[in-house]
Order: structure tokens, then sequence, then C-alpha cells
């Protein structure tokens, strides 16, 4: 604790978290270490925002002269009418993580979709031309959606529980991207899948399976895990899904969602001070949360 605090003076600029709840974030321990790794005098603090007061929070935390703020649930797509400007991936998928001060406010953007971009790529998962079953047509799922078809994704089959949801999803994103390349069905949709595309690439976005509902999985079926080559599961907490316990049962590889948290809150940091962050120091943070319960 001395150690995260001692260097704080005059000069220590402040970001934080807006969201409720709070209590649970591993967002301080994310970016407090990326200040001491890059010699930047910043601190990182969660703000629980009470129902109805989100603006004024916007508002406060730039009369205070807050370097940026993150923005969790259930506030990523209400902050965004408080905003001077939404860079336009963040305007696209309606849903805004990330606040940088700038002149008269702040602008907002979705380092979600970045960061799980990146992360990926650490992976060596890889959307271009790769046929994609995504669960989920929340707000998550629509935000990766689109992302996959604007990184070139060959489909994406959205799979949800509610398939006109999944419909209605899949033709925004299609519009948004200007492709024709997402198809909305029922989570019973893979049974229809074509043979010919072999096994997919899986993004599980919902949130089935999270702690402490570890034992569940928006699929339970093993035959649908036989056409996975790669799961990704979104969820961190646990460490490994039944999503991802079944992947692995069917020789597939699969990878939760810490090293998509880990990029997210590494984008955000380096959105705010200018700079980048090496990959070395990402993976040493990813280490030291993975190494620990989150």
């Amino acid at each position: 604790m001395e150690e995260v605090f001692a260097a704080i003076d005059g000069k220590t600029r402040v970001c934080g978290l807006l969201g409720n709840p709070v209590e649970h974030t591993v967002s301080p321990a994310i970016h407090n270490a990326l200040a001491r790794a890059c010699n930047v005098n910043m601190a990182y603090l969660p703000f629980l925002v009470d129902k109805g007061r989100l603006l004024e929070a916007v508002q406060g935390a730039y009369a205070l002269n807050m370097l940026g703020m993150n923005v969790t649930v259930p506030y990523k797509k209400d902050v965004i009418p408080f905003l001077c400007e939404t860079d336009p991936l963040a305007a696209a998928v309606g849903s805004v993580n990330t606040l940088v001060r700038v002149s008269g406010g702040f602008k907002g953007y979705n380092t979600d979709m970045s960061g799980l971009y990146r992360a990926m790529g650490e992976d060596q998962v890889f959307l271009e031309g790769e046929n994609v079953i995504l669960l989920g047509a929340g707000g998550v799922g629509r935000a990766v959606a689109y992302l996959c078809a604007m990184k070139g994704a060959a489909c994406v089959y959205l799979l949800n529980r509610d398939a006109d949801k999944a419909c209605r999803v899949a033709q925004e994103v299609n519009q948004k991207s200007a492709r024709d390349c997402v198809r909305g069905m029922g989570l019973d949709g893979w049974r229809r899948l074509p043979k010919s595309c072999g096994r997919f690439l899986c993004i599980q976005a919902t949130s089935v399976g999270l702690y402490p509902h570890s034992e569940q999985s928006p699929i339970e079926d093993p035959d649908f895990y036989e056409r996975i080559h790669t799961g990704y599961d979104l969820i961190y907490r646990p460490a490994q899904t039944k999503f991802m316990r079944l992947t692995k049962e069917a020789k597939g590889r699969c990878y939760n969602g810490l090293k998509m948290l880990v990029y997210q809150g590494v984008e955000a940091f380096e959105l705010w001070n200018g700079l980048t962050v090496e990959k070395e120091v990402a993976a040493r943070i990813y280490e030291m949360l993975s190494t620990k319960a989150v």
C-alpha cells in the first residue's frame, strides 16, 4: 500500500472509474501498476455513482481537473450525451468506457473493443477472414459483432436466446459497417451452420458462466463444441468457465477475458498519458493478475 501512494504529491493527476457497483473492480490494480512501471505521476481510484447522478459525476470530474475516467456498468451508454465528443468506434457501438480530458469536457472512447482485438492478436487469434460464432446480442455482443465486421471476419453467426433481437442487432451492425456479414439466429442456430465452414472461432459475450454461476454455459450440448477450433470467453472470473472447459474437452483452444481486461486498461492509460506501454509491461501486469484471484 505504501508503494502505491508514496509518490503522490501536488503534481499527481487523478483518474478513476465511474460505475455502480465498483467495489469488485481490479482497474485500480491495473492503472496504479501501469503508472509505477511507466514512471507516470498518476493515481487511480474507483468512484461509486448513484443512479441519476452521472452528469454531476462527469462535470465534477472535469471541475476537479481529473485527467481521465473509465466508465463501467450501468453507464457505458448513458454517459454519451454528457460528452464533448465521441470517437467513431464508440459512437458506432453505442458504448463508451474511457473518457479523455479535452477542452471543455471529455471525449469518449471504447477501449473494450480495441483492447479485445489487441488481446486476441497477442493470443494469435485473428478475425480477418474468419467464420465466427458470437454468443450474445446484448451491449457487449453488439460491440463485438461490429468489431468482427470492421476487422474483416468472413461471416458472423450471432446466436442469442431471443432470435428476433439477434436479427435486429445483425441488421444494425451490417448497416453501420456497410457490410452484410452478420447473421442473427436463436441459440440453436448452430445446428444449421454450413458444414463447409469447418470449425469456427467462437466468442462468448454473455454473462452466463460469470462467478458464482460458473457451472453454466450458454450452450450445453457437447456437439456444439465439436464445431469450435478456438473459444474466447470474455468472462475473466472464474479463470476457467464451463464454456472454456467444454471447448478444451472438444480439443479446441480457449482463452478467458483477463487479457482483454488488461489491454482495455492499457489503451485507456495510453490515451490519458500520450504514451505507448511496452508489451513487456502489459505482460507483467497480466501475469500479476493471473496469479491472484481477480
